[in-house]
C-alpha cells in the first residue's frame, strides 16, 4: 500500500474532523447523560428486558423510534444551521418538544440540550448556538438536544449523515451505560450490543432523511408505556 492511499480515504475535512466528531460521540461528554436511562429502568422491573439478547431488541427499538422523530429534527435543524435559517431551528425545536411523550421525556431532551449548548460553546464558540442558548435561558426555545447537535456540527463542518450518526450513537450509549448500573451484565456484552445496534444507523437515516418535520412520528406504544410507568415508580436510579 502507498503511503498516499490512506490520506485518500480520510473525509473532506481530514483527521482533525474525525477526531472531534468522535469527540461529541463519547459516553463522557458531561451533558447529563448518566441521570437518564431512556426507558430501560422500566423495561426492566416490567420485565421487558431481562437479558443480553431483549437489551439489543430495546435498544433497536429505541433507536428506530429516536430516528423517526427527534432524528427528523435533528436533519431539518442542520440545514437550517447551514443555510442561517434562525426561525427554522426554531421551528424544528418546538416541532420536536410536541412528539416528545411524557414529561419526562421532554425533561430528558431540554436539560441535556442546555447542557450541551453550555459545552459546545465553551469549545468551539458559534454565534448562532449563542443566541439558541441565550433564547433557552429565557424560555423563549425548549432547547432540545438534536438541535443543539444540529447547530454544532453545522458549524464544525459536519454533513447532516455525520450529524445523525453522532446523535444515534449517544442514544444507545446513554442506555448501555444505564444497563451496566441496573442489571447483571458486563462490558463486553454492551459493547457486542452497541456494535450491532450501530449495523443500522444508515438504514434509519435513508429511511427519514426525505420526511418533513410534519411527518415526524414514531408508532412505539410499549415505549410509551414504559415513559409513563417510570413516572409512578417509588423507586428509581433514574430521571427517565
Amino acid at each position: 500500500m502507498r503511503h498516499g492511499e490512506p490520506r485518500a480515504r480520510l473525509a473532506t475535512h481530514g483527521m482533525a474532523h474525525l477526531a472531534r466528531l468522535l469527540q461529541w460521540s463519547d459516553s463522557t461528554l458531561p451533558v447529563g447523560a448518566f441521570a437518564f436511562s431512556n426507558g430501560l429502568e422500566s423495561a426492566l422491573q416490567t420485565g421487558i428486558v431481562r437479558d443480553a439478547d431483549s437489551l439489543l431488541s430495546f435498544v433497536e427499538l429505541v433507536l428506530h423510534q429516536t430516528a423517526r422523530v427527534d432524528g427528523v429534527a435533528l436533519l431539518h435543524a442542520h440545514r437550517a444551521a447551514l443555510t442561517e435559517d434562525y426561525p427554522g431551528l426554531v421551528t424544528a425545536d418546538r416541532e420536536l418538544l410536541c412528539r416528545r411523550v411524557g414529561e419526562e421525556q421532554q425533561l430528558m431532551l431540554t436539560r441535556m440540550g442546555k447542557k450541551f449548548a453550555e459545552l459546545a460553546l465553551r469549545i468551539a464558540p458559534s454565534p448562532m448556538l449563542a443566541r439558541w442558548l441565550a433564547d433557552i435561558r429565557s424560555e423563549a426555545m425548549p432547547g432540545c438536544l438534536p438541535v443543539g447537535q444540529a447547530i454544532a456540527l453545522a458549524g464544525l463542518g459536519a454533513d447532516e449523515s455525520e450529524a445523525f450518526v453522532v446523535h444515534q450513537y449517544g442514544i444507545a450509549s446513554m442506555i448501555l451505560s444505564a444497563a451496566l448500573r441496573l442489571m447483571r451484565i458486563d462490558h463486553f456484552e454492551t459493547q457486542r450490543i452497541l456494535f450491532t445496534a450501530q449495523g443500522r444507523v444508515q438504514d434509519d437515516y435513508l429511511a427519514v432523511h426525505d420526511l418533513a418535520l410534519d411527518e415526524m412520528a414514531a408508532f412505539a406504544p410499549v415505549f410509551d408505556v414504559l415513559v409513563a410507568h417510570h413516572t409512578t415508580v417509588h423507586v428509581r436510579l433514574f430521571m427517565n
